[in-house]
C-alpha cells in the first residue's frame, strides 16, 4: 500500500458498473453479501450510455419521421423536419434517466459505490485511482472479485478516431448535425444500425465491407432482406474492399480502400464511421497481479458458474466471451453474485438470443438448419412470411419472414431466425420455447391474439407439421 493511500475491505468486488457488473452487484447487495462496485465513468456501461440505448433511441426516433414521410400509400402526407440536437438531447434524457436509476437500485441494495479506476496489486487486494487532481488513491481488500470491464470499439490501424472524421458508434451518435455524406467502414450490425439512422436523415451514405455481403454470420436469405431494404434508402455497398487510408481534405475525408486483386478505390465523405467490431478491455486491471491471463481471442476464460481460473474471481458480460450481448452480461453477473454467496446457480441456459434493430430487425435463436444438422440433428424447418400476416401489412410492412427450426423425429424446437417488424421482441417467444423444451405443436396449438405479428410464430410452427393454414405449407 502506497503511503497516505486509504484501505477498506469488501467481500465482493466488482469491477465495471456495465450490465454484468451491475447486476452482479445488485444480486450481491440482495444476499446481504458486502460488495463494492467501482466504476470509472457512468453507470451502466457502454449499453446504457453508448451503445444499446441511445443508439435504439435513435433508431426509434428516425423511424417516426421516416415512417411519415412514406405513409402515403396509408392516406398520410407529412414532411417533418428533423432537429438532430432536439433528437439527441431526447436520447441523453433518456440515458441520464436509465443511468441515475442503476445508481439508485445500487444504494437501495446496500452497494458501495466507488468512483475511480481499479487494478490489481495482489490475489487480494486492488488499487483505485480517483479521477480528477488531488483525488488520491485507495487499496481494497476483497475476498472474491468480478471483472466486468467491458468492451471497446476496434480501430483500424491509419483510422484512429479522432471525434471529427474518423468516428466511432459512440462519438456518430453525438453528433449535433446531420452530415452530408458518410463512408461506414464495416457491414456488422453496428455499422448497419447506423448506416440506416443516417439515411433516414438525409445523409448520403456508402458502406464499404471486406466480405461479401452484410452482416457476417447471419443466414443469406436474412442478410439479403435488410440489404434490400437498405438499399431502398439510397444506402451504397462495396463489398470484397479493405480500407486502407484516409487524408483530410478540410471539407472532406478522402478514404482509399483495396479489393483482393490489389485494385485500388476511392471515396470522399464528410464523416467516416468505423464499425468493425469490439475487442475486450482487459488491459486496465493489472491481470499480472493475479495470474490471470486472457485467451487468443482477448477473453477471460470462464467456467459454467462464470469463474476464471482463479478459483475466487469472477468474469462476466463482454470480457468473459461472445456472444457479447447486454442480456447475456445479466445472466452472468447474476449467477456470479449467488454462486458467491453460496447459492446453488450455473449458466445452464440452452440458447441465448440476439437481436438487430435494423429496418427490418432481426431476432435469432439457438441453431440454424445448417448448425442442427451438424450436430446430427435432422431439421424440420416452418415458414411464415410477413406479407401473409395481416398485422404485418397494417403496419405497412410486407418484408421478412419467421424460420422456426425443429428435430424431424421428436419436434422439440432448436432455434429461429425472424427478420420483419418487431422480430425483437417476436424472438423472446422461441427463446422461451427452447428454455421449456417445447415441441412444434406447443406453440402452434397456443392460442395468439388476432391481429398480431406473433402470430406468425405460431404459423411457422404449424407449418413444419405441415398444418399452416394462412400460408402453403412447405
Amino acid at each position: 500500500m502506497v503511503v497516505g493511500d486509504i484501505s477498506t475491505g469488501t467481500d465482493v468486488l466488482v469491477i465495471g458498473g456495465g450490465p454484468g457488473g451491475y447486476v452482479a452487484a445488485i444480486r450481491a447487495g440482495q444476499l446481504d453479501v458486502d460488495v463494492t462496485l467501482v466504476e470509472k465513468d457512468n453507470y451502466g456501461g457502454v449499453c446504457l450510455n453508448r451503445g444499446c440505448i441511445p443508439s435504439k433511441a435513435l433508431i426509434h426516433a428516425t423511424d417516426v419521421a421516416h415512417h411519415a414521410r412514406e405513409a402515403e400509400e396509408m392516406g398520410v402526407h407529412a414532411d417533418p423536419a428533423v432537429d438532430l440536437q432536439g433528437m439527441v438531447g431526447w436520447k441523453d434524457g433518456i440515458v441520464d434517466r436509465l443511468t441515475g436509476g442503476v445508481e439508485q437500485l445500487c444504494k437501495a441494495n446496500g452497494v458501495n459505490l466507488v468512483p475511480g479506476t481499479a487494478e490489481f496489486a495482489d490475489e487480494h487486494t486492488a488499487r483505485v485511482a480517483h479521477g480528477g487532481e488531488g483525488q488520491g488513491a485507495e487499496s481494497i481488500e476483497f475476498e472474491h472479485a468480478v471483472i466486468a470491464t467491458g468492451s471497446r470499439p476496434i480501430e483500424l490501424p491509419g483510422f484512429e478516431f479522432d471525434g471529427e472524421r474518423i468516428l466511432s458508434s459512440a462519438e456518430a451518435l453525438d453528433l449535433e448535425a446531420v452530415p452530408e455524406s458518410l463512408l461506414v467502414v464495416g457491414a456488422g450490425y453496428i455499422g448497419m444500425e447506423l448506416s440506416t439512422v443516417f439515411a433516414k436523415l438525409g445523409t448520403e451514405v456508402t458502406v464499404v465491407e471486406m466480405l461479401d455481403d452484410v452482416l457476417p454470420g447471419y443466414e443469406d436469405d436474412v442478410a439479403e432482406v435488410v440489404r434490400e431494404r437498405a438499399e431502398s434508402l439510397g444506402i451504397s455497398f462495396s463489398f470484397g474492399e479493405a480500407a486502407q487510408g484516409w487524408e483530410d481534405t478540410g471539407s472532406d475525408a478522402f478514404v482509399t480502400t483495396e479489393d483482393e486483386d490489389g485494385e485500388t478505390h476511392e471515396y470522399t465523405a464528410e464523416k467516416v464511421l468505423v464499425a468493425v467490431g469490439r475487442r475486450p478491455v482487459t488491459d486496465t486491471v493489472n491481470l499480472e497481479a493475479i495470474g490471470l491471463e486472457p485467451n487468443e481471442d482477448g477473453f477471460l476464460e470462464t467456467d459454467h458458474q462464470a469463474r476464471t481460473d482463479v478459483e475466487h474471481v469472477f468474469a462476466v458480460g463482454d470480457v468473459a466471451g461472445e456472444p457479447m450481448l447486454a442480456h447475456k452480461a445479466y445472466r452472468e453477473g447474476h449467477v456470479a453474485a449467488d454462486v458467491i454467496a453460496g447459492e446453488p446457480a450455473a449458466l445452464d441456459h440452452q440458447a441465448v438470443p440476439a437481436a438487430v434493430f435494423t429496418d427490418p430487425e432481426i431476432g435469432t435463436v439457438g441453431m440454424t438448419a445448417e448448425e442442427a444438422e451438424a450436430e446430427g440433428f435432422d431439421p424440420l424447418v416452418g415458414e411464415m412470411p410477413m406479407r401473409a400476416s395481416g398485422r404485418a401489412l397494417t403496419l405497412g410492412e410486407r418484408d421478412g419472414f419467421v424460420r422456426i427450426v425443429a428435430d424431424a423425429d421428436s419436434e422439440f424446437i432448436l432455434g429461429a431466425q425472424i427478420v420483419g417488424p418487431e422480430a425483437s421482441e417476436l424472438i423472446a417467444e422461441v427463446g422461451l420455447a427452447i428454455e421449456m423444451g417445447a415441441q412444434l405443436e406447443d406453440v402452434a396449438a397456443t392460442i395468439h391474439t388476432h391481429p398480431t405479428l406473433s402470430e406468425a410464430v405460431a404459423e411457422a410452427a404449424a407449418n413444419a407439421r405441415g398444418e399452416a393454414t394462412h400460408t402453403l405449407n412447405r
